[in-house]
């Protein structure tokens, strides 16, 4: 469906369950996740509830997103606020100026963020006539919304300001670190629409019946409104993750129906737009000295059982997880849901995320692990994904000629094969059609314990890195692809609350 789709969906179904109630609803719809092919610890539980290193028990973005927005709705006519999960909005406005989504058509918030920044964003094309660039807070209008735009593009359009930069806005996404001019661009985050559009909206949905092709509500939507927009973007399919046939179609129908549609702008000057849905994102705002870290005031022991002999290191992230003594956590590194032995040492710039290690091992610096539970059959069983930080899971090839393409932990994926006996055949991937990646690779092995897998998906690293022999024969392979869709998510809330058990006890120990 991609989030355009799931948008019409939820319409769809707010509209079935309240009938002509739902026309003076203020409904907030935030993008749960998707695949998160880029952070997949967040894959099958959802971005929504990535936990953050911050409050006692830890808030989770849900959260988050509700505290951040929680001025929003007084300020709202009847309509949806559009939003996703993996991004975090902070602000600062004068006591007197108000956001307000009040007004027809669609209402988008906009940042200012270096050029760099807008080459993966939604970029706005602002009217300079409706901007004076003074205060902290200004409604305008927009002529047209360009979707991860070159550099080029963005000049030629006319988006780049020059606007006189205050300290704050340092980077990341921000316009340099001194109060001198500087070029930036309006990037996009939050955006509201009335309830008429969103009506249409509905109807165009029912009109299709099924859809065909995945909507991008930021590509699809946005680059259909303001007086500039033209039909050009439909034909254009490079920012697309999957491409579909009857996408090119789709597009136009809708750009029929929103054109003229205005597109209002609330330019936010004194604002940061932050993005934690990739491992080194995630990675950064929450380990190293980041401005997020500091404004969030994000912390780096969170509601955990950590050892009183290892000092906290500012550099770490520790959520919701069981520490043992004698266990050694490299800077950089983030550790959440997870219980780590005594004899466990684990490099710089890793994720461990909901596993069990109880063994005494090494994790190797820069390495991702993170455990599901799946029911294949009528039991539990346990799978861990092992990669390095920096792979390319959204990666794939059409053939297996090309497969020494796809990069696992520093090595081509024939190699490791190779080492853990695995043929290269068309049974190694889960899926039949031309997208052969790491995703869908079936290379992970499913254990009867949590522990066990971890050990086994370890080892499998441990031979990549030694160019050791380890062989997986006998054992059944998923993909993480296949993880999902086996996935058992009471039995992973379940491993999560008896952490949280743990820690709420051995507090109420030291209490008393």
């Amino acid at each position: 469906l991609g989030n355009g789709g799931s948008t019409l969906h939820a319409l769809r179904c707010l509209e079935e369950q309240y009938g002509d109630q739902w026309t003076s609803f203020t409904v907030l719809l935030i993008h749960s996740g998707g695949y998160s092919q880029r952070l997949p610890s967040a894959s099958a539980l959802g971005k929504i509830f990535t936990a953050l290193p911050l409050g006692d028990a830890e808030y989770q973005m849900l959260e988050l997103k509700l505290a951040m927005y929680i001025d929003f709705p007084r300020h709202m006519r009847a309509g949806v606020l559009v939003t996703c999960s993996d991004d975090i909005e902070l602000y600062s406005t004068a006591a007197t100026e108000t956001i307000a989504f009040d007004k027809p058509g669609f209402t988008a918030l906009a940042h200012p963020s270096d050029l760099a920044v807008g080459t993966t964003h939604g970029v706005f094309v602002l009217d300079p006539s409706s901007f004076s660039g003074k205060g902290g807070l200004e409604y305008g209008s927009c002529r047209r919304f360009l979707h991860k735009p070159d550099v080029q593009t963005m000049r030629q359009s006319g988006a780049v300001c020059v606007r006189e930069c205050c300290p704050q806005l340092s980077s990341p996404g921000g316009c340099g670190d001194s109060g001198t001019a500087s070029e930036c661009v309006y990037t996009d985050s939050v955006f509201y629409i009335d309830h008429s559009t969103a009506q249409q909206l509905l109807g165009f949905y029912k009109q299709m019946g099924t859809l065909c092709c995945e909507i991008d509500a930021y590509g699809d939507f946005l680059q259909a409104l303001g007086p500039g927009a033209t039909p050009d973007y439909t034909r254009n399919t490079s920012n697309v993750s999957r491409e579909d046939s009857g996408l090119v179609g789709v597009r136009q129908q809708l750009y029929s129906l929103l054109r003229g549609t205005p597109l209002n702008i609330i330019v936010l000057h004194n604002s940061q737009f932050y993005h934690i849905g990739t491992t080194q994102e995630y990675l950064f705002h929450f380990t190293a000295d980041s401005k997020l870290r500091f404004e969030l005031d994000l912390q780096p022991v969170a509601f955990s059982i950590f050892p009183d002999t290892a000092k906290p290191l500012d550099q770490l992230s520790i959520i919701q997880s069981v520490l043992e003594p004698g266990c050694v956590i490299g800077p950089g590194s983030v550790i959440e849901y997870s219980r780590i032995g005594p004899e466990v040492s684990i490099g710089k710039g890793s994720i461990v995320s909901g596993s069990c290690i109880d063994f005494p091992v090494g994790i190797p610096s820069n390495c991702f692990l993170s455990s599901v539970s799946v029911r294949v059959t009528d039991r539990v069983e346990y799978v861990t994904m092992a990669f390095g930080v920096g792979d390319d899971l959204k990666k794939s090839v059409k053939s297996l000629w090309d497969v020494h393409s796809l990069q696992l932990f520093g090595a081509s994926l024939p190699e490791c094969l190779d080492l853990w006996s695995i043929e290269v055949s068309d049974q190694l991937f889960s899926r039949e059609d031309t997208h052969l990646g790491l995703w869908t690779a079936r290379i992970f092995p499913v254990c009867s314990t949590l522990s066990e897998s971890v050990r086994m998906s370890l080892n499998m690293l441990n031979s990549v890195q030694h160019k050791s022999a380890f062989k997986l024969s006998g054992f059944q392979l998923l993909s993480v692809e296949e993880m999902l869709a086996y996935k058992d998510v009471e039995d992973m809330l379940k491993f999560r609350k008896q952490i949280y058990d743990e820690i709420c006890l051995q507090r109420q120990k030291k209490k008393s």
